[in-house]
């Protein structure tokens, strides 16, 4: 089955966190047992090298590293596998052609770094790295160092032909609808996927059908920093509404109180500066973590951002004690 034809029956992608020890280097042990966590919570994919891994493995000479851990552990099960390309046209070049030679599926393609380049020039950098391996679209929010994309680039963009992929992460509607509108009226809402990004309303843009009067299209799943955590209640939401779509009020409640985890761990009241360290927190206390360090030391939780983990925690536990035992049960395996 083809790398298009597996996105396009959706899922659940984590986007993979970075493990590091107590003096901030790798803890190849645990970078290791976060990926066989993901694919035995029943995740469709992984992507690693985005967001949520932090862009600045890349000045630490951690990308290749990091790459080549979850692309080992991937060997058997074989799940989606996507590496995150980003910066320049040359360096995103590279890091294209590494993803490719390592046997990624596809890239994440974040055009943060070009942040005063025309839709002419983007266009021009996102089909250089279509020639090279398959592209997943990325609309990265400004606020962790996307940019505005208007809805002119995306109907371009999805022109493309090794587009295989869109994820919308905007954390705007209005944003959100651009994409969506682009890709129906390119012709190609039946064959690039669409996954949501937006943390903020995950299971809302799941149960949508999205129509603007000449056509239709679904968002099939999610590639999300948010389901780098509570990995397995992720994959159980996401089976039941594949299985029907049904919007009921049981469904409205749930997308409220995840949106409301998700506030507590991405840190939105602070403009989401905590939201790695608020990921890491909640790995750290089920084991998979030695800490909640990131490669800066400055970036850490904020103000009461763990006193409202604790407290979302405790409101909704049939959102988290799934997770919490499957990964009692597994964790020495997963850290042999």
């Amino acid at each position: 089955m083809d790398i298009r034809t597996r996105l396009l029956q959706g899922g659940v992608i984590p986007a993979h966190p970075l493990a590091l020890n107590s003096q901030r280097k790798l803890d190849e042990r645990r970078q290791r047992a976060l990926t066989r966590y993901y694919i035995a919570a029943g995740a469709a994919g992984i992507a690693v090298g985005v967001h949520t891994t932090q862009f600045q493995i890349r000045k630490v000479g951690l990308l290749k590293p990091v790459l080549e851990l979850a692309i080992e552990e991937n060997a058997r099960d074989r799940v989606i596998a996507i590496g995150g390309v980003c910066g320049p046209s040359r360096q995103a070049a590279r890091e294209a052609e590494l993803a490719s030679a390592l046997g990624y599926d596809a890239v994440l393609l974040s055009l943060g770094a070009l942040a005063d380049a025309s839709v002419d020039d983007l266009i021009q950098h996102a089909e250089a790295i279509a020639g090279i391996i398959p592209v997943v679209g990325f609309y990265l929010q400004p606020a962790v160092g996307g940019r505005i994309l208007p809805y002119d680039f995306w109907r371009r963009f999805a022109e493309i032909e090794n587009v295989v992929a869109i994820k919308i992460a905007p954390f705007n509607r209005y944003q959100t609808l651009d994409v969506v509108r682009a890709l129906i009226d390119s012709g190609r809402a039946t064959d690039i996927a669409l996954y949501t990004g937006n943390d903020d309303n995950i299971v809302v843009d799941l149960l949508t059908d999205f129509n603007f009067g000449n056509g239709s299209a679904r968002i099939v799943g999610g590639l999300l920093g948010h389901w780098a955590v509570w990995t397995c209640s992720a994959v159980s939401i996401w089976r039941c509404i594949a299985e029907t779509r049904s919007l009921t009020p049981e469904r409205l409640t749930v997308a409220q109180q995840i949106t409301d985890m998700n506030a507590a761990i991405f840190d939105p009241s602070h403009n989401f500066r905590g939201c790695i360290p608020g990921i890491h927190q909640v790995l750290r206390r089920q084991g998979l973590l030695e800490g909640r360090y990131c490669l800066d030391p400055h970036e850490e939780l904020s103000p009461g951002q763990n006193e409202e983990i604790d407290r979302v925690r405790a409101a909704y536990p049939h959102l988290a004690q799934q997770d919490d035992a499957f990964i009692k049960e597994h964790l020495d395996t997963w850290l042999r």
